[in-house]
């Protein structure tokens, strides 16, 4: 894409998805709604593109397909062990809140480390410090507050950092 084409069009992907949602959301594809939503699919990401931050690339796109579908395993079975939760009142949970020390450094990584515990149910990252390097975690049955960070580490933040090669 050409440098004029870029400043017109920051965000081509983003573009196309609000035109895809403004349809969806009058539910109709009439002239008039095509280009009331191509004047806002432009318009939207040329007025706040300044404002965002720089997003690293995707180093390794097979690796970014596996950890979509390994979250989405995540969130089925999580779902399974909070609904058995919910069903026993009997048994006792262990609600803990967990310092869990980050490797990733950027922004944009953390942010989707962050939103991959809050997706998973049973847990959610209450914050982040100020200093970048410890999130917040609370999760809703802990036995072991080591087993749940090197879980997490393993399972999220390690592939993370291989994707976006951080």
């Amino acid at each position: 894409m050409n440098r004029r084409t870029r400043s017109l069009l920051p965000t081509p992907l983003l573009s196309l998805l609000l035109l895809v949602v403004w349809l969806l959301l009058v539910n109709t594809v009439s002239v008039g709604h095509l280009l009331l939503g191509g004047f806002l699919a432009v318009l939207i990401p040329w007025l706040t593109y300044p404002f965002w931050d720089m997003q690293p690339g995707v180093k390794k796109p097979w690796k970014l397909v596996r950890f979509f579908f390994r979250v989405i395993g995540d969130i089925v079975v999580a779902n399974m062990q909070v609904a058995w939760i919910i069903i026993n009142p009997w048994r006792r949970t262990r609600p803990h809140f967990v310092e869990y020390p980050l490797m990733l450094e950027e922004r944009f990584t953390i942010t989707l480390l962050a939103s991959t515990i809050t997706l998973t149910p049973g847990t959610v990252s209450a914050n982040l410090r100020m200093d970048g390097k410890t999130l917040l975690i609370h999760a809703l049955d802990v036995r072991d507050e080591q087993t749940l960070i090197r879980t997490i580490r393993e399972r999220y933040e390690q592939p993370l950092k291989e994707i976006f090669e951080c």
